[in-house]
Order: C-alpha cells, then sequence, then structure tokens
C-alpha cells in the first residue's frame, strides 16, 4: 500500500471523528510532559539482560558438569575426556615421527 495514500486515509479518519468533549483540559499537555521522563538506558536494559541470561547459563554449566563428572566411572578408562582431548590432539604428532 502507498504510504501517502494510507497518510491521507488516517488524516481523513481524524478528521471525520472530533474530540470528544470527556477528555480533559490540555489532556495531551500532561502525557507529552511525561514522555521525556521515560528515556530508555540502554545500559539497564544490558544488565537487565545479563542477569536474565545468568540463570539458564548456570543451569547448563551444572547438568553439563553433573554429565561429565558421572560419564566418567571408574570402569571405563576411555570415558576420561582429558586423555581423549590428548590423544586426539598428539595423534598429529605421534603420525609425524618416523618409525624405528
Amino acid at each position: 500500500m502507498n504510504l501517502f495514500e494510507l497518510q491521507k486515509k488516517l488524516i481523513s479518519a481524524a478528521r471525520a471523528n472530533p474530540p470528544s468533549e470527556r477528555v480533559p483540559l490540555a489532556f495531551e499537555k500532561r502525557i507529552l510532559a511525561l514522555l521525556p521522563e521515560r528515556v530508555v538506558d540502554g545500559w539497564a536494559q544490558w544488565g537487565a539482560a545479563l542477569w536474565r541470561a545468568a540463570v539458564p547459563c548456570v543451569a547448563i554449566m551444572l547438568v553439563l558438569g553433573a554429565w561429565s563428572y558421572f560419564s566418567a566411572y571408574p570402569g571405563n578408562a576411555s570415558s576420561d575426556l582429558s586423555q581423549e582431548i590428548d590423544n586426539t590432539i598428539l595423534a598429529a604428532a605421534v603420525q609425524d615421527q618416523p618409525a624405528d
């Protein structure tokens, strides 16, 4: 839809409906006077969002920590994550060494 046509329709609809007498005197001025007081603080919004995000992050950390702790039982040596990472990282170094 053309924005100019939409603006014309909205203005004509507003002119067709005159303001009611029930509206208090200078009501719009009081409302407009309140608007500058409601300044959006970007830092406060960021802080609130980060505090709300901290709870799910801690919950995920606790779940993954418990899973890591309980999945590495002594009977299964291959489930030690630190050993698996060392073996994966050092696999390329071991292959590059000359054979005896």
